[in-house]
């Protein structure tokens, strides 16, 4: 023999005689097990991530990567600013905007919306708003035309349609003999934007940066400049790199910050569901231990002869300790094989079951990601199938363990 004793013994022992089929069927059942738990933890964590990129992939579509403002009022230089940033090589684009909160009305209803002044040529480096129009385009909005882009959710709630004409009242005060007036404008709806994103489609209107700034009374500023990096994780360490590049009297933000709380939840959502779905795993692992003690108490007779043979208690341990750790290494690289390929394929095969009863899971109507998105991280699929082969080697400990306390005088007493 060219390999160890102990590990040869082991192998033998999974092969089953006619007489121990019922051992061998529960060292399947082992195997199955592990590799149903591995395959459908890997498969949840997959859509989660799926679900966690397309969830940023939608809010990124209208929140900058980095954003650069004053620290108090608007910001003048915003010119030389974005000269300034634009030269770094790893941002990509910047563009000016001007920010406001306030009330849209036409015939009878009103709703509370956050403006976002633009310049069109500007921002599709740094959104992708512009793919995402309908009835319009970002060229529409002119200086000085009074034009307006609404989410497609606030123009349903508001009735409006393309060439309507809306009443924009701003937080802004008139000082008028008549008293203090609010400040009205009206505007012309040119079309809306849908990006999948509530707080967007149902909160959000685009004009003009000079039409909003006539309406902020920002004459000559912008409420800061936003910009997208080559590298979204960097955004951090970008921000921190810009705040000491312009120094004081700027504060600088990245989409991190913004929206932390979001995914910080959908990070503890993933995390907890890990630690539940490791359980199923944990659940298999007894089943090598049941195996594993029947086949010790079924082989007494055969560790007896062993043992005078001068095999020692150590080497008894590794035999059976090899047995349960096959089982473990067959159930993970199954697992891992079946849950990558459940999780690359789960949206073909939930379009498949949806065809085949009629019926949506997801729907449209009401949900605003109607697919089922999975994205596979290697680092995930690694840390389940390690966590798996783990507990199964921690299950063949006492089984290994009680086999090596085995006496030879005792099993053999009765032979």
């Amino acid at each position: 023999m060219s390999y160890p004793l102990e590990l040869f013994i082991g192998l033998r022992y999974l092969r089953a005689k006619k007489r121990n089929h019922f051992i061998s069927f529960i060292s399947s059942i082992s195997i199955f097990g592990i590799a149903l738990a591995i395959i459908l933890l890997i498969t949840v964590l997959s859509v989660m991530n799926g679900f966690q990129q397309e969830l940023r992939d939608r809010i990124l579509v209208m929140t900058s990567h980095i954003t650069v403002s004053a620290t108090h009022g608007g910001l003048q230089d915003w010119q030389k600013v974005s000269e300034a940033l634009v030269a770094d090589k790893d941002i990509r684009g910047s563009a000016p905007f001007v920010r406001g909160e306030v009330m849209l009305s036409h015939a009878g209803n009103v709703h509370a919306a956050l403006i976002r002044g633009i310049v069109p040529e500007h921002e599709p480096s740094v959104s992708a708003v512009a793919d995402k129009m309908k009835d319009a385009a970002l060229a529409d909005l002119k200086p000085g035309e009074f034009g307006i882009i609404l989410g497609h959710e606030l123009a349903r709630s508001l009735g409006v349609w393309p060439g309507d004409k809306i009443t924009v009242v701003s937080p802004q005060l008139n000082v008028s003999p008549a008293g203090v007036m609010p400040r009205l404008k009206r505007f012309t709806l040119l079309g809306t934007f849908e990006v999948g994103m509530h707080e967007f489609d149902s909160g959000l209107a685009l004009m003009h940066v000079e039409d909003a700034a006539r309406l902020m009374r920002m004459k000559g500023e912008v409420s800061g400049v936003r910009l997208k990096i080559d590298k979204l994780f960097d955004a951090p360490q970008k921000r921190y790199e810009i705040a000491q590049q312009l120094g004081a009297g700027y504060y600088v933000s990245d989409w991190t910050r913004r929206h932390a709380n979001f995914f910080r939840a959908v990070k503890m959502e993933k995390t907890v569901m890990f630690v539940i779905l490791s359980l199923i795993i944990a659940v298999a692992a007894f089943n090598i231990v049941s195996t594993l003690v029947m086949v010790v108490t079924d082989k007494e007779s055969d560790i007896a002869i062993l043992r005078t043979l001068g095999l020692s208690p150590a080497s008894i341990m590794q035999v059976f300790m090899v047995q349960g750790t096959v089982i473990g290494l067959l159930g993970t690289l199954i697992g891992m094989l079946g849950g990558v390929m459940l999780a690359s394929n789960v949206e073909s095969i939930v379009q498949f079951i949806e065809r085949q009863f009629e019926t949506r899971f997801l729907d449209p109507s009401i949900y605003y990601i109607s697919v089922l998105p999975s994205q596979i991280l290697w680092s995930d699929v690694l840390l389940v199938c390690g966590v798996s082969f783990a507990v199964s080697m921690v299950a063949t400990l006492y089984p290994a363990l009680r086999a090596s306390k085995t006496h030879p005088v005792e099993a053999l007493r009765y032979e």
